[in-house]
């Protein structure tokens, strides 16, 4: 008898966090190590939310227990900023508090899925999904798509993938780990045909704020209002308020799967720690002049990633749309004699050589490729990629 059980052997530590840790412990030792590797921004998370969480770590009321689906007020603030920034009409008792976006994806197809359903999931995606489907019992089909569409799914690719077993659709703009962002047509026709196939949509919008040029977000069940039936919305506030470290996230779902996941975490986690969820109540409730001043910097890192990228021997990148990802190609580096052959192992000996942590696209369904965040200080950003060309170029 296995000491440790298949389904959770069978799961892969995430990518991003190993990169990001080897990092950190690098740095710990001495290292001049820049890390490219963590979805993390940069900024301290705003005074105001702070000194929220400061006042209620001294009210009793918040020592204790709460309703495990979030608390009320909390809830109903969510419900208001989904209506506010994208314009979707919610109840909060549809409204699901988690700890941090990871577990409302866990919980969206622990909710959904039956052992051999199947999700499809536009590949390069990132590295929790197809994890979180394993762990549901779901089977993930993959979907490939291409620098030269953009990194979108088309409704014909969707289509050819579709079987009697398709129950899911999982659906990320602005996209981690590429940076694309579907336009509105491509959003709307891509509802349209998943209402016509009553195929359900997980639609991860953690990245609604990080859009760039003219590119715009754009949330499926606005868009098409008839999807809203068969519609979960993951969201949270660890990336449009600086706030990785305080976990909290949340889903919106029908009546039925929003009952189902809060009946899960009253046996899964209970409520999130009260402090964090009043943390969170302060920044879903406030302005969002920080978020306009973080995706400032982010606009201006962004085009300096692209630029020095694009500048290096081999490399070829996309001009990211949103969120704060580069995905560039090391397709022509891979192709040198004496050069690595996988990303994976350019990934290390890069490490290795210059001190730079970049993670490979091996772990986004996207061998030859990297992600790169621009979530870091100006001078980081120029050096790290200046170490890596000069490297690569010599």
């Amino acid at each position: 008898m296995a000491r440790i059980s298949q389904r959770i052997s069978a799961i892969a530590p995430s990518a991003t966090l190993a990169v990001d840790a080897k990092a950190k412990a690098l740095r710990a030792q001495g290292a001049p190590v820049i890390s490219f590797g963590a979805g993390e921004p940069d900024f301290p998370t705003p005074e105001s939310i702070v000194e929220a969480a400061l006042a209620a770590v001294g009210d009793t009321r918040n020592h204790r227990y709460s309703p495990a689906g979030g608390l009320p007020e909390l809830r109903e603030a969510i419900a208001a900023k989904t209506r506010r920034d994208s314009g979707y009409e919610v109840d909060p008792s549809q409204v699901v508090v988690t700890n941090g976006g990871k577990h409302a994806v866990y919980n969206a197809f622990a909710v959904l899925l039956d052992p051999g359903d199947e999700v499809l999931l536009p590949a390069p995606y990132w590295t929790t999904y197809p994890e979180a489907i394993a762990l549901a019992g779901g089977t993930t089909v993959e979907v490939p798509t291409t620098a030269e569409s953009g990194f979108l799914a088309t409704v014909e690719q969707l289509e050819a993938a579709r079987t009697d077993r398709t129950k899911a659709l999982v659906f990320v703009s602005p996209s981690n780990p590429t940076g694309a962002v579907y336009p509105r047509e491509q959003v709307e026709a891509i509802g349209r045909w998943a209402v016509d196939h009553g195929i359900w949509v997980v639609t991860d919008e953690i990245y609604e704020h990080l859009t760039y040029d003219d590119h715009q977000f754009s949330s499926l069940p606005v868009v098409v209002p008839e999807l809203a039936d068969r519609c979960v919305v993951v969201n949270g506030v660890a990336k449009t308020y600086a706030m990785t470290g305080w976990r909290v996230g949340w889903l919106i779902g029908p009546a039925d799967a929003a009952a189902a996941a809060v009946s899960l975490q009253s046996h899964q986690t209970s409520n999130v720690a009260n402090v964090s969820q009043q943390a969170a109540l302060a920044a879903v409730s406030g302005p969002l002049d920080a978020v306009a001043e973080m995706r400032a910097a982010f606009d201006r890192r962004r085009s300096t990633m692209h630029r020095l990228l694009n500048e290096i021997d081999g490399v070829a990148c996309m001009v990211p749309q949103g969120a704060f990802y580069a995905f560039p190609s090391f397709a022509g580096v891979l192709d040198r004699a004496g050069m690595p052959d996988t990303t994976a192992d350019l990934a290390a000996w890069i490490l290795e050589q210059v001190q730079v942590a970049i993670v490979p696209g091996e772990a986004f369904a996207g061998p030859g490729y990297a992600r790169l965040s621009f979530a870091l200080g100006d001078d980081d950003l120029s050096e790290g990629i200046g170490r890596i060309a000069d490297l690569l170029n010599s």
